[in-house]
């Protein structure tokens, strides 16, 4: 679709749509100097990022003091690793002018640099302060597809970053668009050098909006997907999978890509960490449904809750030494009850081996008791005549004694039943020692008689 040519550089037009915009890149101006759209995009991104991101630092069990210390390192890291990837590779643009190095507010930030140098910076204080990576990295890329959704609108603002020409209904064009590619398909251009044909009467693939609105999608994907996890580092492996094969189409359809040759670097970069995600993936797909068991979220570990039980109490103002006798009394405290569970069942062990000997040795006692009460019953039932060799009542006391000779002996081979039955038993026995007593002497007296 061919369009008429727009002389005012901040007009946008959607001509399929029938939209059109006028924005002017520089949003307001402090004491001379401008503040442009452009930063302030991508300091929203940041903060929405943040916001999202630092609440739910400890689903990830990590500590959001430690971990607030990386985020803030990881974004500094990030800002100077794109505008570096950005300089390095367009050096003859930049050669020795600081000036216009630090200058950002038109532009010039490479994603992957910035990704690199969040990365880095990130993982060196990670591990100063003690925060395990691959958590903290599952967590980021929440923020960084919030950020790269967000940031790149302020691409659409500056009129960057735009794609070749095409008759899609989504096709854009303006000002400074037509601009850029009346200067740049000049000879000695950057698209004429790359061999990138193109008309300025024509319209443009918004590839700002194509990335804008992957990489939103992305974030709803993946924060859904984060309670759904099975390992650490799972998020960042989809995050690589994912934006990897969105940039790897848009890069082609760009017209500002950095080559080294005829290769763009981005679309190179991008297929590489598409490739070694899915590998990964799949590996670890195989390894989780084998042995599910040997892999354990960070969140879950005992390490992940002291350490921040420990920043809680620090919160709370406690010294360092309370601080490290509240983390070891929750040790010890579970250790205690434990022990105490133990304590208590060698008790209930022990009670029960102490009550049976006590129950049985007294049915014996009694027994023996009953027994020696019976020989002493038979000794003084001796004969007053020495004629007499036996008398016929001190045989049945013998039957008797005999008996319950055996019944103690039957009592010591079969173990109580239960207290209640050996009490009633015993009772019983005594009471029978006593009836055979009286019934002796009755027998004595009637015989002196």
């Amino acid at each position: 679709m061919e369009v008429e040519r727009i002389s005012d550089v901040t007009e946008i037009s959607f001509p399929k749509l029938g939209w059109t915009f006028h924005i002017d890149p520089t949003a307001f101006t402090v004491f001379g100097l401008q503040v442009q759209w452009y930063g302030i995009i991508i300091t929203l991104g940041m903060i929405l990022a943040f916001v999202y991101c630092l609440p739910r630092l400890r689903r990830f069990g990590l500590d959001l003091d430690r971990a607030a210390d990386a985020v803030i390192g990881g974004v500094i890291g990030g800002i100077i690793g794109a505008r570096l990837y950005y300089v390095i590779w367009k050096w003859e643009d930049y050669a020795w002018d600081w000036k216009a190095i630090v200058n950002t507010r038109n532009g010039g930030l490479a994603i992957y640099g910035g990704i690199i140098g969040a990365i880095a910076v990130g993982l060196l204080i990670c591990k100063f302060r003690k925060v395990k990576y691959l958590p903290m990295l599952d967590v980021t890329v929440l923020g960084l597809l919030i950020g790269q959704g967000v940031g790149r609108w302020g691409n659409f603002v500056n009129q960057e970053a735009f794609g070749t020409n095409t008759d899609f209904f989504l096709g854009m064009t303006g000002g400074r668009i037509q601009d850029t590619i009346i200067s740049q398909t000049q000879i000695g251009g950057d698209m004429y050098n790359s061999g990138i044909i193109m008309k300025w009467e024509e319209t443009v693939h918004p590839c700002f909006l194509y990335e804008s609105l992957w990489c939103l999608l992305g974030f709803v994907i993946l924060s859904w997907f984060s309670k759904r996890r099975k390992y650490d580092g799972q998020l960042l492996l989809m995050y690589m999978a994912w934006y990897g094969a969105e940039r790897f189409v848009v890069e082609g359809l760009r017209t500002d890509s950095l080559y080294i040759g005829n290769i763009r670097v981005s679309q190179a970069v991008s297929a590489i960490i598409f490739v070694v995600s899915v590998i990964i993936q799949i590996v670890m797909f195989f390894r989780i449904r084998r042995d599910p068991e040997s892999y354990e979220l960070y969140c879950s570990t005992e390490e992940s809750r002291l350490l921040i039980e420990e920043s809680r109490r620090k919160r709370l103002g406690l010294s360092a030494e309370d601080i490290k006798i509240g983390a070891d009394d929750d040790d010890e405290g579970d250790f205690d009850d434990d022990d105490e569970s133990a304590f208590d069942d060698d008790e209930d062990d022990g009670s029960d081996d102490d009550t049976s000997p006590e129950e049985d040795g007294g049915s014996d006692d009694g027994d023996e008791s009953d027994d020696d009460a019976a020989e002493e019953d038979n000794d003084s039932d001796e004969p007053v005549s020495p004629d007499d060799d036996s008398d016929p009542e001190e045989g049945s006391l013998e039957e008797q004694a005999s008996g319950d000779d055996e019944s103690g002996e039957n009592d010591e081979s079969d173990e109580p039943a239960a207290e209640d039955d050996q009490d009633e038993s015993a009772e019983s026995d005594e009471n029978d020692d006593i009836k055979e007593e009286n019934a002796e002497e009755d027998d004595e007296n009637g015989t002196d008689n």
